[in-house]
């Protein structure tokens, strides 16, 4: 629980108001936060965004808007194009999800990111928490925005908790509840919890000499009690189905037409587990079998 020195307001302070004003200055300078960016370059940011670090997403939705800025100009490329361009973004389903959400806002919105909670939570791959985030960071209308980081601060902030307890519909109402009332600083709120979370309230070394709310927070006034339950482990990358998957999709990806078996096998040694790989992302259509028994990225 190290930190930075930071000047703290009253505990009687309302928190939402001090986080609104921390991160005005806190902030860190990320491309989707730039005025002029439209809901759907937010769209676009919060799909790679998922279980996937702000460094490592930067690059790659700077290249995605640059190519195609907008809805239409998504769901005219083959899937096979936006695999290639996902990279090693990880979870590449999520392109094809993307894609098929961008057909869909041209077939039943004009090309349009909806400001509806209900209409984009009716889109391909959009679920709660990124039809809010779009709503919020996209549309500028208040919502309550809730993810990992966010459930963090108010279980530490509001419930006296070291970790969230698994999701819940209160998360929502809990999130609301400290957001200010003011329509555009709780839109700026929704963003700054977040970049609290992410920043700050860290969930292995929470930095709570450098936050806002530390005076109003629940867990410091408890002694900051640790996490009741088993410690949490560190999903493992090297040897699993996933990292399979990867070598698997690079072949494809590097080859300018279907390869056949005997290059697949090559990407890795365990026969048993690269078939069951193969056999997923045949599922998953991220991979397609030619006539010929060989594959492909999907046309």
């Amino acid at each position: 629980m190290d930190g930075t020195a930071h000047r703290l307001p009253a505990a009687d302070d309302d928190p939402g108001e001090v986080l609104v004003d921390w991160y005005a200055t806190a902030a860190r300078d990320l491309p989707w936060r730039r005025p002029g960016v439209d809901p759907w370059g937010v769209l676009v940011s919060e799909v790679m965004l998922q279980q996937t670090p702000v460094v490592r997403v930067e690059p790659v939705w700077r290249q995605w808007m640059a190519r195609w800025p907008t809805p239409a100009a998504l769901a005219a490329v083959s899937p096979a194009e936006l695999i290639r361009a996902w990279g090693k973004l990880g979870y590449p389903r999520r392109a094809l999800r993307l894609r098929e959400a961008a057909v869909a806002l041209v077939e039943r919105h004009g090309g349009v990111v909806p400001p509806d909670v209900t209409a984009l939570e009716a889109l391909p791959g959009v679920g709660t928490y990124t039809a809010r985030a779009v709503a919020c960071f996209g549309h500028g209308q208040p919502q309550p925005v809730v993810d990992t980081n966010v459930r963090r601060v108010v279980a530490r902030l509001v419930h006296g908790r070291a970790e969230a307890a698994p999701a819940r519909s209160a998360d929502l109402a809990d999130v609301a509840a400290l957001a200010p009332t003011d329509p555009a600083r709780a839109v700026r709120f929704a963003i700054a919890v977040m970049e609290l979370g992410a920043l700050v309230c860290v969930a292995r070394t929470p930095r709570c000499g450098a936050c806002p709310v530390r005076n109003a927070c629940a867990w410091r006034q408890a002694g900051c009690p640790a996490a009741d339950g088993p410690p949490r482990r560190v999903q493992k990358f090297a040897g699993t189905d996933r990292q399979v998957r990867g070598r698997l999709l690079d072949v494809l990806r590097a080859a300018e037409g279907p390869v056949a078996a005997v290059q697949l096998d090559q990407a890795w040694p365990d026969a048993v587990q690269r078939s069951r790989c193969l056999d997923s992302l045949l599922v998953d259509g991220l991979v397609e079998q030619t006539g010929d028994r060989r594959f492909r990225l999907p046309a």
